[in-house]
């Protein structure tokens, strides 16, 4: 199991994933989750996955093969929009899925995997759409401004309470770190390293893109004050009638 959130803002996007794939008393993997292609200039894209790893795995390769086939008939760069892109990715996801079919029916396994599409085309509003294992997809709204996949529960929470259309990148990025602290330390199954990824709308171009290993410094005074501070307001809930 993994962690991803995509947050979409009037501002630009921000995105975060852990790097755990298993965690064992004597076996921990780890294993990027975010994906950034090297497209053509008119275009970033980035995919957040999680679920089993061979697919996602090679759904990325597949990706990749079809973005250097220069005849190919569709890639990353052919579609304008990037609903036609998360369908496109839909599709590959089901087709692999399906070519793991008769070797998960064999062993049992789960072969599913979910993906976040977040980026921004010229010409086109920056999007994040959450690609499930079937191969459909949904955008992110104003409404609800943010994407997860994977471990979602735990982090859940001060997203809701936090994120806005109009949050800043760099808050919405604390958020987001928040945000997977909160699920690491509720969930052994996912951890660091922690990638943090931040794009500013319309600069076709990654603003940051950070790596935080387990024992970094600022992400260990970051969940540091937020549990003191959790401690510090719940002492400050009002009391019951009969306490007073």
């Amino acid at each position: 199991m993994t962690y991803c959130v995509a947050i979409r803002l009037e501002s630009g996007l921000v995105l975060a994933s852990d790097s755990r794939t298993s965690a064992g008393v004597d076996d921990i993997s780890v294993y990027s989750k975010m994906h950034k292609f090297e497209t053509a200039p008119d275009r970033l894209l980035v995919l957040l996955s999680a679920g089993n790893l061979a697919t996602s795995q090679a759904v990325a390769s597949q990706l990749q093969r079809d973005l250097e086939d220069i005849d190919g008939k569709r890639s990353l760069n052919t579609l304008s929009h990037l609903d036609r892109i998360a369908g496109y990715i839909g599709e590959v996801s089901a087709q692999v899925q399906q070519g793991f079919a008769g070797q998960a029916e064999q062993n049992g396994n789960v072969m599913e995997a979910s993906f976040i599409l977040a980026g921004q085309v010229a010409g086109h509003a920056h999007e994040a759409f959450m690609i499930y294992p079937q191969g459909n997809y949904i955008s992110a709204s104003r409404e609800k401004p943010y994407l997860q996949i994977g471990e979602t529960k735990y982090g859940k929470p001060i997203l809701d309470r936090i994120i806005e259309p109009t949050t800043s990148l760099e808050r919405a990025a604390r958020c987001a770190m928040v945000s997977m602290d909160s699920s690491m330390r509720s969930n052994l199954s996912v951890g660091p390293p922690i990638e943090l990824l931040i794009y500013a709308a319309d600069s076709l171009s990654v603003q940051r893109h950070c790596r935080f290993e387990a024992d970094d410094p600022w992400l260990k005074r970051l969940g540091s004050a937020w549990g003191d501070g959790l401690k510090k307001l719940f002492l400050e809930l009002p009391r019951f009638d009969w306490e007073n």
